[in-house]
């Protein structure tokens, strides 16, 4: 349980570092500023710089921003498809047994009925046991590649400002000479 609160806190922690990256800096904004939400690529409100090598670097940063979020994205998806996939097996291999132990119960001769129901609320305690703990585990991996892929989405982000900054400086100090 300790694993599985430490992973929802970490994503929740890559969250809100994601979403403190993607907001307007505080600097003076340019033409070339954008605010991002998550799933967006830096390429809207891009506006040119007047210089044609600082607008290609930007269209290349923003392209390598919006590959690696769609990438990232993908893994997300996969990871998420992934967990409800194993979730469901689980559930239904726990609804096997517990079919399975009434049945036995409702075979069973009338004197060894209490003996039978008994052992079936055994069996279907331990069944949803082992379904809730693989569920989890399905949960906890899946959150563990979520927040590893917004780490990456929010790593990309960055870069990609760094690149678009460089390049607008760059044009900036081309135009003031």
């Amino acid at each position: 349980m300790n694993k599985l609160l430490a992973t929802l806190i970490a994503g929740l922690f890559a969250t809100s570092v994601y979403a403190q990256t993607t907001t307007a800096p505080a600097t003076p904004v340019t033409t070339t500023d954008t605010t991002l939400s998550t799933g967006q690529s830096g390429t809207a409100g891009t506006t040119s710089t007047g210089n044609a090598d600082a607008d290609k670097k930007i269209t290349k940063a923003n392209e390598k921003e919006a590959k690696e979020i769609s990438k990232q994205d993908e893994k997300i998806d996969k990871a998420t498809a992934k967990a409800n996939e194993k979730k469901a097996k689980a559930q239904d291999k726990a609804e096997k047994k517990v079919a399975k132990a009434h049945e036995k119960v409702a075979k069973a001769d009338p004197e060894d009925k209490a003996k039978a129901a008994a052992k079936a609320e055994e069996k279907t305690a331990e069944a949803n046991y082992d379904a809730q703990k693989t569920m989890i585990k399905a949960d906890e991996k899946a959150q563990k590649k979520i927040v590893d892929a917004n780490a990456d989405k929010a790593k990309a982000h960055a870069k990609a400002n760094e690149k678009r900054a460089e390049a607008t400086a760059e044009a900036h100090k081309d135009a003031a000479k």
